[in-house]
């Protein structure tokens, strides 16, 4: 819906160039669709590099507020305003399902006026464990009341696709400007941009 994971990770690799290093994009990839911790944690990799104890409190505040500049420069990605319009004249059951809070989810989905169109909402406060497990699919299946084989996710990340196998869902990737990067596989169907392909046109491709 919204590139958030590009804007972090410039946000990060300007702190890295201040000591004269870049970060790999692979390695930022780890974590995205998951969070820090699972595979790479920022701060102390910036240390581990540096040798450099460094503040965390100043470190944090850095990034987000420049991830914030960024993304509040962003608009929802091409397409996906066509997939929820044609989703909802078919009246499927929408659901979001993401690893970071509601905090964060809901403001953004709000302040694209989005919020109201999605019949429920799963983040990593409603589950024991957030992607690569499949707990938040499986609880946006539940909440919806819809089985496993007819739903379809949506997904820009490793992480997230590993998900949607272990919930047994379908799923169609579409990377963002860091997970093209990456080696994704494992979906059912691959789309470049969701304005790539109409509603009728994906499902009748899976």
């Amino acid at each position: 819906i919204l590139d958030t994971e590009t804007p972090e990770y410039e946000a990060l690799n300007e702190v890295y160039a201040e000591y004269g290093l870049k970060l790999p994009i692979t390695t930022y990839g780890l974590v995205v669709g998951a969070q820090y911790g699972q595979g790479y944690e920022p701060l102390g990799d910036l240390q581990a590099i540096t040798g450099r104890k460094l503040d965390a409190d100043t470190f944090w505040k850095k990034i987000d507020r420049r991830r914030m500049e960024l993304i509040e420069q962003n608009q929802i990605l091409p397409g996906v305003e066509d997939l929820i319009s044609a989703g909802k004249a078919r009246g499927l059951k929408l659901a979001i399902a993401s690893s970071s809070p509601h905090a964060w989810v809901d403001g953004h989905l709000k302040r694209f006026n989005l919020f109201h169109y999605f019949d429920t909402v799963m983040c990593k406060e409603d589950v024991l464990n957030i992607k690569p497990e499949p707990d938040l699919f499986l609880a946006a299946l539940k909440a919806l009341r819809v089985q496993a084989d007819e739903a379809i996710i949506f997904e820009d990340s490793l992480n997230g696709i590993i998900a949607a196998r272990r919930a047994g869902i379908r799923v169609v990737v579409v990377t963002n400007p860091v997970t093209e990067h990456l080696k994704i596989e494992g979906e059912t169907l691959r789309l470049r941009s969701l304005a790539d392909a109409s509603l009728h046109e994906t499902l009748r491709k899976l």
